[in-house]
């Protein structure tokens, strides 16, 4: 069963979250444990291993990203930042996993490389450089404020699928399949700049 088969629900992106919970709920006191006390110890993991299953599909269904992202990847789609090839190269040369830079990023991001470095550098000197400073939070509010911008789109994207999904629509569908995976692999690396910017101003 895939999450969306927990629940009865067809392979779309609108969902309404207060119906999940709802049943989620329904469906939780149907599995609780202490139903199952009596019963024989196969019954008892059987009832344990639908409840985890339920709780994971809980958890990603009503989050908006995750549940784009496990669509994505019932579709055999991989996310960049997810990549087993980009795990394994990192873990044979004990480095990060790099990730492309978006294309309209470029600039932005070789200019906060340069200020990361700065700050890094004066922070082993010992010193304090508070220009530098609020020109990396300046830099971590506009990234914020992309990755908010990202979520926007994504859900304006959740219509053509559902669309595409509900006409059996292929061609329309991959075009959609291919921009989520474009705005996840961008949400992906700005949530990760944000990151940098709070390790280095820590």
């Amino acid at each position: 069963m895939n999450y969306f088969e927990v629940f009865g629900l067809p392979e779309k992106l609108r969902i309404d979250t207060s119906a999940l919970e709802k049943q989620f709920y329904t469906l939780s006191r149907k599995l609780h444990p202490d139903r199952f006390a009596s019963r024989p110890a196969e019954e008892q993991e059987e009832a344990l291993r639908q409840s985890s299953l339920l709780n994971d599909a809980y958890r990603t269904l009503k989050d908006p990203v995750l549940r784009t992202q496990y669509l994505l990847k019932l579709e055999g789609v991989e996310l960049e930042e997810q990549s087993k090839a980009a795990t394994d190269a990192a873990r044979q040369t004990g480095g990060e996993k790099k990730q492309a830079v978006p294309p309209e990023l470029l600039e932005e991001v070789f200019e906060l490389n340069m200020q990361l470095q700065e700050m890094r550098m004066a922070k082993q000197m010992g010193e304090d450089e508070p220009e530098l400073r609020r020109d990396l939070m300046t830099a971590k509010d506009t990234f914020d404020a992309r990755m908010i911008e990202t979520q926007a789109e994504l859900e304006g994207l959740w219509d053509q699928w559902d669309d595409a999904a509900d006409a059996n629509n292929d061609a329309a569908k991959e075009t959609t399949r291919n921009a989520m995976v474009n705005l996840l692999n961008k949400r992906n690396y700005l949530r990760n700049l944000v990151r940098d910017v709070n390790e280095a101003l820590e």
